[in-house]
């Protein structure tokens, strides 16, 4: 039986990993190496390896049928070997998301056109295999929504702060410390890493181009303790959540935001660094899946799970569907999103509050459901918890807007939408 050869570009902790488990399959055999630093020991026998200084190379190298992308990024050099490679009839396996979620679809019509595969197990969700669960397992299913936990950074600092007490920015630190959040960790705690992964799964779920422009996104920067507190007294956990659903008018929602999770939720005990997903199919009910959504092992696992895949002659359809056959269906955001919200408000301590903010609330449509005044925030301000009744974003965003605006209203208010899963 011929081997499969691998150009592997990149020599991370992923990289090197992917690397170790292939030097023990006789299936196959990594060719050529291109990472950013030759002389780095990386406790790898590399012996009879080729090493390519620029990337782009394993694109046209003789010696290669699938390229390997673990660079990461969505521009180059990721973006030119991705797409040399299959312009150059190689299937080429990644876990590159921002790669996919702002180019998805050039790349899936190039493998399409050259019959080639474009495998990206490992870009969602680490050792979970989601994307196959999507593609082949629940294929019988008509989706009508996705749940997401995606991004362990976020996850272990809301699990963090939930079990301390402790504040965002304490927790952060003490994250980056321990080498779960990067030094900027902008695109893991602002939600754009979860964006990214959801518009992968959204597509799958629903047939639909990748729409990353489409989606709003909010992180977790804004979560405080007192968040933590009120939420679990209420019988919620907060949790990073990347939602897709199908509306009743057949537009496509999908949204990543802190959430108020049912502590009867599955969804709810994901904790640490671990990612969870629901989704919901009209034969199969609600099926969930955890574990480890990044690292080394469970990464590189998903990695060689695609290369087996493709060794098999496997070679399903990026997007399930031809490229000219995905869903041109509007999708839509957190002003279409119908259901109950948690809002925060930091307000003067004074008489007269509550009858400046109801007005607005009123005006917009907006049922209280309870409201909860905590203690001080400080000497001359304290916090007003609402949980609303059933209402759309689009109203939420308008009495926001309105209210911030009032001289008695401190800081920018905080919403949640509440999930009922």
């Amino acid at each position: 039986m011929k081997k499969i050869r691998v150009g592997l570009a990149g020599l991370g902790t992923v990289g090197a990993e992917v690397f170790r488990i292939l030097s023990g399959l006789p299936a196959f055999e990594v060719t050529v190496v291109s990472a950013r630093d030759k002389s780095k020991n990386r406790g790898l026998d590399m012996a009879g390896v080729a090493w390519v200084d620029s990337p782009i190379d394993l694109s046209v190298r003789q010696d290669v049928d699938v390229v390997v992308e673990l660079m990461g990024g969505d521009g180059d050099p990721a973006y030119s070997l991705v797409k040399h490679a299959l312009q150059n009839k190689k299937s080429v396996v990644t876990a590159n998301k921002a790669l996919l979620a702002h180019h998805g679809v050039e790349l899936a019509r190039l493998a399409e056109d050259n019959r080639v595969g474009l495998c990206y197990e490992a870009a969602v969700a680490g050792g979970i295999p989601i994307i196959k669960m999507l593609r082949e397992g629940l294929a019988a299913n008509d989706i009508a929504a996705v749940y997401a936990i995606l991004n362990g950074t976020c996850n272990y600092i809301l699990t963090t702060m939930e079990q301390t007490g402790k504040d965002f920015p304490t927790v952060l630190k003490e994250a980056q410390a321990l080498g779960y959040a990067e030094a900027d960790p902008s695109l893991d705690v602002d939600g754009g890493d979860t964006g990214h992964k959801l518009s992968l799964l959204t597509a799958l779920a629903f047939g639909c181009a990748p729409d990353l422009q489409s989606m709003s996104i909010a992180g977790i920067r804004a979560v405080s303790a007192e968040d933590m507190r009120v939420a679990d007294e209420l019988g919620y956990r907060i949790k990073l959540v990347g939602q897709a659903s199908k509306l009743d008018d057949g537009k496509i929602l999908h949204m990543v935001s802190p959430s108020l999770v049912p502590k009867s939720s599955p969804m709810a005990h994901a904790d640490g660094v671990l990612n969870a997903i629901l989704i919901e199919g009209h034969l199969v009910g609600q099926s969930f899946v955890s574990g480890r959504g990044a690292g080394a092992k469970p990464t590189a696992s998903a990695v060689v799970a695609d290369l087996i895949d493709i060794s098999c002659g496997a070679n399903i359809l990026p997007f399930v569907k031809p490229v000219d056959e995905l869903s041109q269906t509007p999708q839509v955001s957190f002003a279409n999103w119908q259901g109950e919200f948690y809002v925060r408000l930091v307000v003067k301590d004074e008489a007269g509050v509550i009858a400046d903010i109801a007005p607005i609330l009123r005006d917009l449509n907006i049922s209280i459901e309870s409201l909860i005044q905590k203690g001080q925030t400080t000497e001359s301000s304290v916090s007003v918890i609402i949980m609303t009744h059933d209402t759309n974003g689009q109203d939420i965003l308008g009495a926001m807007k309105k209210i911030s605006q009032l001289k008695c209203v401190l800081e920018k208010p905080f919403v949640m939408p509440v999930l009922k899963i």
